[in-house]
């Protein structure tokens, strides 16, 4: 018996699995949410001082031209920059092993790495669970780990890249083609759901930023959030698209009054809306269709 099949064939040998897919990923996916917005920043730099005219060397330290992305340099303690050995970067267990200080100065490691592994991690096992074995599950990963990765950098730095919002829309787009299939939830969505739910989640969120401006002369929300409800319209189809905009408003509200009163904030203080967008979106990737039909039928005529 081969591996697939092995893996068709057992439920819990497929969570199981995604589950530890899902810790390694976690690792990878810390990476990406502290390196990317820097390459993004350095790349803006850049850009800046060719419209101006200046020379790179001018402006720029010798150990900022290094190249830096995601695959090099190699990571590193950020206390005493020793290398981190492979011993050092087992998703979860090595924070544990360590308790949580770096192996070299001992200074304390942040309890963010370990907690996106243990969520890409449970999430994933999630997923599996949900869609079983198929490539439905595989698309469902992705469109998880992309909003793992969108939410944590989202709320470092209230800014959700490009680089992943535009990829995560086309891919949605992309597994429209293959249609619907039963008994899988909301995943995939037939092409006509697809293509409206991006529209109109791009063009809505568009509407209430001016709208909101007009009136306020405030900007409410970033052209990420258009994006990211874009890309969620195009993986769940437009029928999710209220679902996912009033429980992420519901929540921000609440979060965000629970913020600004906690830390004494104003109310000018931004908030970024993103995850709150994220994690309504996964729910709805999770649950949608059953949600929406059970609060339907709250409505329905009763004889």
């Amino acid at each position: 018996m081969s591996v697939i099949e092995l893996l068709a064939s057992s439920p819990a040998l497929f969570v199981g699995t995604c589950l530890v897919l899902g810790l390694a990923v976690g690792s990878f996916l810390n990476v990406v949410i502290y390196r990317l917005p820097v390459m993004l920043d350095r790349a803006w730099r850049e850009q800046c001082r060719e419209l101006s005219g200046e020379a790179a060397s001018a402006t720029l330290p010798a150990a900022a031209e290094q190249r830096f992305n995601l695959a090099v340099p190699r990571s590193a303690c950020p206390a005493c920059q020793a290398p981190i050995g492979a011993l050092q970067n087992i998703p979860l267990i090595s924070w544990l092993v360590l308790r949580g200080r770096c192996a070299h100065c001992g200074q304390p490691i942040s309890v963010r790495y370990p907690l996106v592994e243990a969520l890409s991690g449970l999430l994933c096992a999630a997923v599996a669970w949900k869609f079983g074995f198929g490539w439905p599950a595989l698309a469902a990963l992705m469109l998880t780990w992309f909003l793992i990765a969108l939410t944590f950098i989202d709320v470092d730095h209230q800014l959700l890249p490009d680089g992943l919002t535009l990829p995560l829309l086309w891919l949605g787009l992309l597994v429209s083609l293959w249609g619907p299939q039963p008994g899988t939830g909301a995943l995939p969505v037939d092409v006509r759901s697809s293509l409206i739910g991006a529209m109109a989640g791009y063009a809505s969120l568009w509407s209430v930023y001016h709208l909101f401006r007009l009136l306020t002369g405030k900007e409410g929300m970033g052209y990420g959030d258009f994006k990211l409800f874009a890309a969620l319209g195009a993986w769940l189809g437009w029928q999710m698209l209220l679902p996912i905009i009033l429980v992420a408003a519901a929540v921000g509200a609440v979060v965000g009054i629970a913020l600004l009163s906690l830390r004494d904030q104003s109310r000018a203080t931004p908030i970024a809306f993103g995850p709150f967008l994220a994690a309504a979106g996964w729910l709805m990737l999770m649950f949608g269709p059953q949600l929406v039909e059970g609060y339907l039928g709250l409505f329905a005529a009763r004889p």
